[in-house]
């Protein structure tokens, strides 16, 4: 907290009125790095549109911004301090990968009931999607073993993803009475 007081030019002590804790500080961090990008992912996620297309949007924004060199930096420090607080772990879990899974998966919920992909635990389904998107990339950068991603890499992340997602989420074929 002394060196954020400094660094920002306020005083500890304001820091402690508005910030009770340095979860409450860290949360506050987390928030005001997410809101607006979920905000926009949200925006993506349009249920009267093509599936493929929606899906295709929302993974390549998710992508581009899971791999900003602020995002890995982020990821790199909340990995790192997890493993003695793992309070900032769990903060971090909470504030920003489970929200947006939660918001893709209420969209696939709406997506499963229209039939436009198969039935199934619509939580699972976009934390499916969003790590098969995010995974290798994302592990790479955050290893160091690659610099950076431009967008012919994450276009080429995006169409494996949907491809093997929309392989494993096709809608069931009709009951062979129907289709006679």
């Amino acid at each position: 907290m002394s060196a954020i007081a400094a660094k920002r030019g306020g005083s500890k002590g304001t820091l402690w009125n508005y910030f009770p804790s340095k979860e409450d500080l860290f949360t506050a961090v987390i928030d005001h790095a997410t809101i607006a990008f979920r905000r926009q992912l949200s925006e993506t996620l349009d249920p009267c549109g093509d599936i493929n297309l929606t899906l295709r949007n929302f993974c390549r924004k998710l992508l581009t911004k899971v791999t900003s060199p602020d995002a890995i930096a982020l990821g790199r420090l909340v990995i790192a301090e997890a493993g003695r607080f793992p309070e900032v772990g769990r903060i971090f879990h909470d504030r920003a990968p489970r929200l947006t899974v939660a918001l893709l998966a209420d969209f696939l919920s709406g997506a499963m009931e229209r039939g436009q992909i198969r039935a199934g635990d619509p939580f699972d389904c976009a934390q499916f999607l969003t790590q098969l998107c995010m995974g290798r990339s994302q592990q790479q950068l955050w290893l160091r073993l690659i610099d950076s991603i431009g967008p012919e890499r994450i276009d080429a992340e995006v169409e494996r993803t949907l491809d093997l997602f929309m392989r494993a989420y096709a809608p069931d074929p009709p009951p062979a009475s129907q289709t006679a």
